[in-house]
């Protein structure tokens, strides 16, 4: 039962005098009538009460003698935009949720729903103002530009490697990365299954196959004992990847230290998925500097934003000046515009590049606040057994990009149940991702479990759910996530 809930529960018989301090002292705006089995009556507000004063009623008179007002309530399944609908049709402000039986399981009401929390909203400050100030100014507005050559420097120093490329977004440097690493028609490429479909398309763009690789329990990421089994199948069958795509999944680095000797003893390179993991450290090291290429995205949702775009980075400047060459349609240095092989648009552009430093100058801070948000969601649901935080391991330093947790005994309802609870108060949520051996895409593509009986990304994504986790967020944003989140689980888990 919710308690906060009980606290606005009144008998029938309550004086109404009662009701004006109990209302006064809650100052939620509303009260709920319940009879003896807790099926809701009616509710009450300041306007019953006021019209009770306006009509001489004695304080001791009953709430049940008020004039009889059917309560206009929800189901369970009823959304944001539908609660929103009922309290501008019926000019309310709140709305009892109630189950079949008439039970109140909830209360929505307005000013929430005109304030939502979403999953992982762009963080700007001052910084980056000053910067797109100084494109426009010195009208550096298409790609390319001062602040693409600074960010790529920047950004390159601070991941400890030589070389970076701006580009549109994280796919379209996946895309370039695994033409550089020499991926053709046929070519089979092995990739973390847990993932983003970004990482997987370019794939595809490159005409070659993918053959997933499970997650392992504790980091959530690439299994190095999936990667043994695939390179000895693959080594069996004659065909050796050319290359391993290795996701960093939610701001946390994958064990590079077990998988980087496995794809060296076989000779494949490893193109390191960074896009969710900026910021992030792995036994001291930066996230995305491990491979023979990295990238990074700078999609809106990520910890730091250009509103779009993306990097790629490598200690190998040739393989970095071809990756600008293809990432501007493939010119050759000719005056006129010469070309000799197919290129790409995929350069980004100054004034993004000029958000992007701003946004670099804050990393750090921005890593500092998702991990607090992390912190604070596990304090606060310590009570739950059966709840279980993605781990970190000694030695590596999440972003906590997203905050995930998986529950025990789970059923494919629950998952729904807590999202929806959590929707009903526009609180935004999300599964951890559907694993690509599992996506209608990639139907009939290899994969490789953990162990032979123990798919652990499919366990994930069956089990885990992604909470608001902005470096932006509220203390009260952050309360009201609890205050629901902790309901919705004592209701499945409980």
């Amino acid at each position: 039962m919710n308690d906060s809930l009980m606290l606005l529960y009144l008998p029938p018989d309550t004086p109404w005098g009662e009701a004006l301090a109990r209302l006064n002292q809650m100052g939620s705006g509303i009260l709920l009538v319940v009879d003896g089995s807790g099926r809701l009556l009616r509710t009450v507000t300041d306007g019953d009460l006021r019209r009770a004063v306006l009509a001489a009623l004695t304080p001791q008179t009953p709430i049940s003698a008020l004039p009889a007002k059917p309560p206009v309530v929800a189901d369970e399944n009823a959304g944001a935009e539908v609660l929103l609908r009922l309290m501008d049709m019926h000019a309310i402000d709140h709305v009892p949720v109630c189950d079949a039986k008439g039970h109140v399981r909830d209360l929505v009401t307005r000013r929430e729903l005109s304030q939502r929390i979403w999953l992982s909203s762009p963080h700007l400050g001052a910084e980056e103002t000053a910067f797109v100030e100084e494109a426009f100014r010195t009208n550096w507005i298409a790609p390319l530009g001062p602040h693409v050559d600074a960010f790529e420097k920047e950004v390159a120093a601070y991941v400890g490697v030589g070389h970076a490329a701006a580009l549109s977004s994280g796919t379209a440097a996946i895309h370039l990365g695994l033409l550089l690493l020499g991926v053709e028609p046929g070519d089979t490429v092995f990739c973390s299954s847990l993932t983003f479909v970004g990482s997987c398309n370019p794939i595809l763009y490159c005409g070659a196959q993918p053959v997933f690789i499970d997650s392992e329990p504790d980091t959530w990421n690439m299994s190095p004992a999936a990667l043994e089994r695939a390179f000895a199948w693959a080594k069996a069958a004659g065909r050796l990847p050319r290359c391993v795509i290795i996701v960093n999944l939610y701001g946390q680095s994958a064990d590079m230290d077990a998988l980087l000797p496995i794809c060296d003893r076989y000779g494949v390179p490893v193109l390191e998925d960074a896009a969710e993991s900026l910021g992030a450290r792995y036994k001291g090291r930066a996230s995305g500097g491990w491979g023979r290429v990295g990238i990074f995205s700078f999609n809106g949702n990520k910890i730091i934003t250009t509103s779009g775009g993306g990097m790629l980075v490598s200690e190998d400047a040739e393989l970095m000046i071809r990756a600008r060459k293809l990432a501007t349609q493939a010119r050759e240095p000719a005056r006129h515009y010469e070309h000799k092989e197919m290129g790409f648009n995929y350069r980004m552009s100054n004034v993004l590049a000029g958000i992007g430093r701003g946004q670099l100058r804050v990393l750090e801070q921005r890593v500092a606040q998702r991990r607090q948000v992390f912190e604070r969601y596990r304090a606060a649901l310590s009570d739950l057994s059966f709840v279980h935080w993605m781990p970190e391991p000694e030695g590596w330093c999440s972003t906590r990009w997203l905050s995930c947790f998986t529950i025990d005994a789970y059923e494919p309802t629950i998952g729904e149940t807590i999202m929806r609870t959590l929707e009903r108060h526009s609180i935004e949520a999300r599964p951890v991702w559907k694993p690509m051996h599992l996506q209608p895409l990639f139907a009939g593509a290899p994969f490789f479990a953990h162990a032979p009986s123990e798919d652990v990304a499919q366990r994930l994504f069956r089990t885990g759910l992604c909470l608001p986790s902005g470096s932006n967020m509220s203390a009260e944003q952050q309360d009201r996530v609890i205050e629901h989140l902790h309901r919705a689980l004592m209701s499945v888990g409980g």
